[in-house]
């Protein structure tokens, strides 16, 4: 999977080559959550009952706002946290229990980690030193991980005589060269701005790919999730509040919390009027008649979601579209940004066509595309406590 940005500023996810169409890294492991919780203390729960699992040679996000666990989650994987119940597997082994030295596993930190007095081969070689590596096949695996990704003839530089990108890329050569069944990734693009962490991000998924690399990642950027994944855990208080590949996050999400957190959505309150003996849902707004796909809801209360590229806007034409009218209007280079006030609240609405725009306080007719809405429960939040 992989995503680019449309015309209209919006994030769209392409579909890859599946990750078991891919050659695995023979060296690659899955991994296994059972149950796991993580308590610090005798009161806060950081990681709740969790179970999830992470195929061989697949790269899995765990996803969500500050405080929802993720980090935690990829600790206990390392063995920088122990589990305070639970079970935790890499391939067929138990590893609960075992120290961060005796589980095969390397990670990339967020702040990179590098010796600012080690050049940037004795970085890389630094963990093979300390795995006492003969000397031979240490220089000559370091040099091979600079190769990979790209910093070949860089390895007498000192991290000073680096750009942020590049000494990211010596973190991940630091981690690949000690060949590890599983690569932990914690924020690794956050220091960068944002044209590079584009780029770096496309780095680390090819290498992963190229390399048939088991990768658990680590982002609250949802966009980043979306560019790198196979497949997403969105996390929020403790728990997994869903796992999904990129596309069946954003676009069947389960709640209104992973709409609002997997990319923009116009959230409102409705009442499904009836649902047929196909799962589908009619729903009645102002009068423009809706048919939905259910989604197992019944009639009664329940919520919209409808992303910001699939609110169309137009002339009025009463039960075709509902009354708008504009709020604010922006141009932002290659899209338009509306705020819309209909009579459930402000809808925000992008448009890729900027040559001819709706200016504020016009009246406009609001309505979707016909992949646009989609139902969710009535009874969820769309925030989440940090």
């Amino acid at each position: 999977m992989s995503t680019t940005n449309n015309t209209d500023g919006q994030t769209a996810v392409h579909v890859g080559q599946s990750p078991a169409s891919r050659v695995i890294n023979q060296k690659a492991a899955s991994v296994t959550f059972e149950n796991v919780t993580k308590i610090y203390g005798s009161t806060v729960t950081a990681v709740d009952n969790v179970s999830l699992s992470v195929e061989a040679g697949e790269l899995v996000t765990l996803l969500g706002p500050s405080g929802c666990g993720k980090t935690t989650t990829l600790r206990m994987i390392a063995g920088l946290e122990m589990v305070s119940s639970g079970i935790i597997r890499i391939g067929d082994t138990d590893v609960t229990r075992l120290p961060a030295t005796d589980r095969d596993v390397s990670m990339v930190f967020q702040s990179y980690a590098l010796f600012p007095h080690m050049t940037v081969l004795e970085n890389v070689c630094y963990g093979l030193r300390v795995s006492k590596v003969k000397a031979a096949e240490m220089k000559e695996r370091a040099h091979n991980g600079l190769e990979l990704v790209g910093l070949e003839g860089y390895g007498s530089r000192l991290p000073s005589e680096l750009s942020g990108g590049q000494q990211q890329r010596v973190a991940v050569a630091r981690a690949l060269v000690l060949e590890p069944q599983v690569l932990l990734f914690d924020e690794p693009l956050s220091n960068l701005d944002a044209k590079l962490r584009r780029q770096v991000r496309e780095e680390i998924r090819d290498l992963q790919i190229n390399l048939g690399l088991t990768v658990v990642y680590v982002t609250h950027d949802q966009e980043e999730a979306l560019a790198v994944s196979d497949r997403i855990i969105v996390m929020r208080n403790a728990s997994i509040a869903q796992n999904g590949t990129p596309r069946e996050l954003y676009e069947q999400p389960a709640d209104s919390f992973v709409a609002d957190f997997i990319g923009e959505a116009n959230i409102i309150e409705i009442d499904i009027d009836s649902v047929d003996s196909n799962q589908r849902a009619s729903v009645d707004l102002e009068g423009m008649k809706l048919q939905l796909d259910a989604r197992g809801l019944a009639a009664g209360a329940a919520k919209l979601a409808v992303r910001p590229n699939r609110i169309q806007l137009g002339n009025y034409q009463a039960g075709l579209s509902i009354a708008g009218r504009v709020r604010k209007s922006t141009y932002v280079g290659n899209h338009m940004e509306y705020v819309v006030e209909t009579s459930y609240g402000n809808w925000f609405a992008t448009t890729s066509e900027v040559d001819h725009v709706f200016a504020e306080n016009t009246e406009v007719g609001v309505s979707f595309a016909d992949r646009g809405p989609v139902l969710l429960p009535a009874d969820t939040t769309a925030s989440s406590t940090n």
